[in-house]
């Protein structure tokens, strides 16, 4: 097919709108350049909205046949056009035919490697990879109307384009995707036809989707492949996307290739180097809040200090829903560019001042709603939790906390995308089972959601609810739990403050080790009927752990768990059911 010249001189000519094809083009329009255009062969690029904000001129099914150097310039001839350059950059980034999934997957239609399924509306889909290869897929089935998680361990920010970083950061910030930055499936295998993800990471449950996507890793597309001809190809102003450049700098990613490309073959816009992290705090006025637009989703809605180092707050999403089981967390986060109520001295903070920290935390109640009756979290807007100051030791600079501590009503914060967690009522099913809720400090906050859960559907067999803190002060639920326990004759509240001189030193332990619910509460802690639920500082819990030779060890400092096992209670675990549930708080 013959190709009719493009009209004009164009600076650079793209080819690809993948994110670094994207990337590129956008940094390169910031630079000075003036006419740049993306050969796209397909119908669509990467992301379509970072191309319509930035308003970029894109030729879509464009296949490119031949690059030939002519005089001082470049000519790309598609199967439509031909354009005449200063430079070209080939972003095309072809699957690497030596590449297979890992984890050894099931072979099913419901399982893809690189593409995603063919219904995209309603359906959840899990994209294992931490590439920008990875985001494309992600925003492409956030579009089309999928529920979406993204399990990257081993992501690195700095290691995606631009683009690609963006990109990400919106999908989380409008919670259009869920993203596991820390988890990864150990496996993937097929429940009733449907491929289930199972992970190694307790704070990441097992998860069953429609369709499960292994981004594949990609390769260089070469001069061959492209008709680029030797002296095009050697000319210093053709380049690729994911080989040395012609300067011996890395794009694989692409990093900073628009101010490359520009000061390698546009000389005359004389760039100047990209400010360092350093530079960038000196010059705040203004960037602050342009951070916190980009990475904050959600505002503060309620600050309640119980004291100085206790709050419970309230936070709403801009986009989405709130709904959750009791019992399950959220993260929180705040950015390193936040002021902290301490003078500690955060490590690295040049190279991570702009970026994101985030916890999580377990959702509390309110309780009562504002007519004094039961809060209903079906209708809820906005999500609680209940948080303590971390403060500073020789071995731990907390990053979160001291940040969080300045912050109130009206402030913006980052809330995660999804909420998850097995730490739920779920295995309670006989409304006159007796249910023992026992957690130190804030560990109580989930407590607070599953009691509310207990007493709304009308359960019937004891419940009680044993909190221990150092202060009486550090209860910041008790009143409305006395006021539950005068409503609901079969719930008990007890405070068991450890270092107040009105009452004895008792702990979450010695409530076992005394026999206290029996001569107290006339309660037989039995394992037929009853579920252990326990939050909070992990030698309180005691989990056993599996020493080398194969055989779980509990730990030195005897917790509850060992306690109830020796009692005939049993651990629940994913495979195997048990009467007591345990988060891992910390």
């Amino acid at each position: 097919m013959s190709t009719e010249p493009a009209t004009g001189r164009y600076d650079l000519i793209i080819i690809g709108g993948t994110a670094p094809g994207l990337s590129v083009a956008v940094s390169s329009l910031r630079s000075g350049l003036g006419l740049i255009r993306i050969v796209e062969p397909g119908s669509a690029v990467a992301f379509p909205e970072i191309a319509a904000e930035n308003n970029l001129d894109i030729g879509y099914g464009e296949t490119v046949q031949s690059i030939e150097k002519v005089g001082d310039d470049l000519v790309v001839n598609t199967d439509r056009l031909s354009y005449r350059t200063r430079a070209a950059l080939v972003a095309l980034r072809p699957e690497d035919p030596s590449w297979t999934p890992p984890l050894n997957p099931p072979a099913s239609d419901r399982v893809l490697t690189d593409r995603l399924p063919d219904r995209l509306s309603d359906q959840d889909v899990l994209i294992v990879g931490y590439t920008d290869r990875a985001v494309e897929l992600v925003a492409q089935a956030a579009a089309g109307g999928a529920g979406v998680v993204l399990a990257a361990s081993g992501l690195d920010p700095a290691k995606l384009s631009p683009a690609g970083d963006h990109m990400l950061r919106r999908l989380e910030r409008e919670r259009r995707a869920t993203l596991l930055y820390r988890a990864n499936p150990d496996s993937v295998g097929l429940v009733d036809g449907f491929p289930m993800a199972f992970f190694e990471d307790r704070r990441t449950p097992d998860l069953q989707f429609d369709h499960v996507v292994f981004a594949a890793q990609r390769s260089v597309e070469t001069a061959e492949n492209i008709g680029a001809s030797a002296e095009a190809t050697s000319s210093h102003q053709l380049w690729f996307v994911g080989e040395t450049s012609p300067d011996g700098a890395n794009v694989a990613a692409g990093h900073e290739i628009g101010e490359r490309i520009a000061a390698a073959c546009f000389p005359e816009l004389a760039l100047a180097e990209p400010p360092t992290p350093i530079e960038r705090r000196a010059r705040t006025e203004g960037l602050v809040e342009e951070l916190r637009d980009e990475h904050y989703n959600a505002t503060i809605t309620y600050f309640e200090p119980t004291h100085s180092d206790l709050w419970v707050l309230r936070v709403r999403p801009d986009h989405g829903d709130v709904s959750h089981i009791p019992g399950q967390y959220a993260s929180l986060g705040l950015g390193y560019w936040e002021d902290r109520v301490d003078d500690a001295a955060d490590g690295g903070l040049d190279d991570r001042w702009h970026k994101l920290i985030r916890r999580s935390y377990s959702i509390s109640s309110r309780i009562f709603d504002d007519n004094g009756y039961l809060a209903n979290d079906d209708k809820a807007t906005e999500l609680e939790f209940y948080i303590v100051l971390v403060p500073p030791t020789d071995d731990n600079i907390p990053a979160l906390t001291p940040r969080l501590a300045l912050k109130r009503p009206g402030d913006r914060i980052y809330l995660g995308p999804k909420v998850a967690g097995r730490y739920t009522l779920s295995s309670v099913v006989d409304p006159a089972s007796t249910v023992l809720l026992l957690s130190t400090g804030t560990g109580e906050a989930p407590h607070n959601a599953m009691l509310l859960e207990l007493l709304r559907k009308g359960h019937s067999g004891p419940i009680v609810n044993a909190v221990s803190v150092r202060k009486w002060a550090d209860l910041g639920y008790m009143e409305k739990h006395r006021d539950l326990e005068q409503r609901y004759p079969n719930y008990t509240y007890v405070a068991l403050p450890t270092r107040e001189d009105d009452v004895p030193k008792r702990y979450i332990q010695s409530l076992i080790t005394d026999d206290w619910f029996g001569s107290e509460l006339g309660l037989s802690l039995d394992p037929d009927n009853t579920s252990v639920f326990l939050c909070g500082n992990p030698a309180m819990i005691g989990i056993p752990e599996k020493g080398e030779d194969g055989e779980e060890h509990f730990p030195e400092t005897v917790g509850v768990v060992q306690l109830l096992v020796e009692r005939g209670f049993t651990v629940d675990r994913r495979n195997q059911p048990g009467n007591i549930h345990y988060e891992e708080y910390w």
